[in-house]
């Protein structure tokens, strides 16, 4: 087992592309989870045992926003352990390359927790608005509602997008997968920054001020759904094309 300097570069070695991915995942998420990769590696942990650590900070994390009463101090607490959740949800799948452990069985893990955390997480602000929050109008409760709806149709038919552009690609033949991708576009990554799990994650340090985090939470949920209606509209112009070629 090489050292922790030794592992981390072999880990830099081993990222997946930037294309599509924001400023936050790119300079924080990934080089968060890269060192916690490293960390798993030598203590000897697998794939998909770093998946359920993420698991486990994350859903701690949301139970806290629905059982306990807001706060600074909560604030702060939601907050890092949606961070470091997600960073070791960017760790899996890092280790995954690096020890030539990943599987379908990791995969498939990771999505469940994936798609258990956003479900969750807007659940817990509905009852968090329902048990301690002094709302304007019963309106508001539909607002968590509405951006779960957002956030899962955005990761489930990314996910789709992904699957059956590979299986059409394939298709395809040879001349089709070697056209070389696009370059990576800074200013994509800028633009995708509020789309950004990572970035969602941030608004919960508002917890402690419940009118600034509904703003703040409801902002987001605007973003995400303009993101959703923009990226389905994408995604179906490139699968529509790749049928035609």
């Amino acid at each position: 087992m090489g050292s922790t300097g030794t592992v981390l570069r072999e880990l830099r070695g081993a990222q997946k592309s930037a294309k599509g991915v924001s400023l936050y995942s790119r300079y924080v998420n990934r080089p968060a989870g890269r060192v916690l990769a490293a960390g798993s590696y030598r203590a000897g942990l697998s794939p998909n045992q770093v998946t359920l650590i993420s698991a486990l900070f994350t859903y701690g994390a949301v139970a806290s926003v629905a059982l306990v009463e807001p706060s600074w101090t909560l604030a702060v607490l939601v907050y890092a352990a949606l961070a470091v959740g997600f960073a070791f949800d960017s760790a899996d799948g890092q280790l995954a390359r690096l020890t030539g452990r990943g599987g379908p069985d990791g995969e498939w893990l990771d999505h469940v927790v994936d798609c258990g955390k956003l479900l969750l997480v807007h659940t817990a602000v509905l009852i968090s608005f329902y048990r301690f929050g002094e709302l304007p109008s019963e309106a508001w409760l539909l607002l968590p509602l509405g951006f779960q709806l957002a956030a899962v149709v955005t990761f489930c038919a990314g996910l789709l997008r992904e699957n059956l552009g590979k299986a059409a690609a394939s298709a395809q033949g040879p001349s089709w997968a070697a056209t070389p991708a696009a370059p990576v576009s800074r200013v994509r990554a800028v633009a995708l920054l509020p789309a950004d799990y990572g970035v969602f994650c941030l608004v919960f340090l508002l917890l402690g001020a419940p009118g600034a985090f509904r703003a703040g939470y409801a902002v987001l949920a605007v973003v995400h759904t303009l993101f959703l209606a923009a990226f389905l509209a994408k995604w179906f112009r490139e699968l529509k094309a790749l049928r035609a070629g």
